[in-house]
């Protein structure tokens, strides 16, 4: 399995209720290690092997996030 991780720009966040929504639905996603929510710089990086993006990016839509890659 590969280690990577993938990073999302996600502008609607605002407080910690959206963290702690965000981090609940991705770390129930299968391969998930970590997530870590920085809402300052509007940032949600997931951690774990073989990350399916668009999984995470279709997770993240159903619960009222866009998310847009970042490199």
């Amino acid at each position: 399995m590969d280690q990577n991780e993938l990073t999302y720009r996600v502008e609607r966040m605002s407080c910690n209720s959206c963290r702690l929504l965000i981090t609940e639905e991705l770390e129930d996603v299968a391969g998930v290690d970590s997530v870590a929510v920085d809402l300052d710089d509007k940032r949600v990086t997931v951690r774990g092997n073989d990350l399916d993006d668009s999984r995470i990016r279709s997770l993240l839509a159903e619960i009222g996030y866009e998310a847009a890659a970042t490199s």
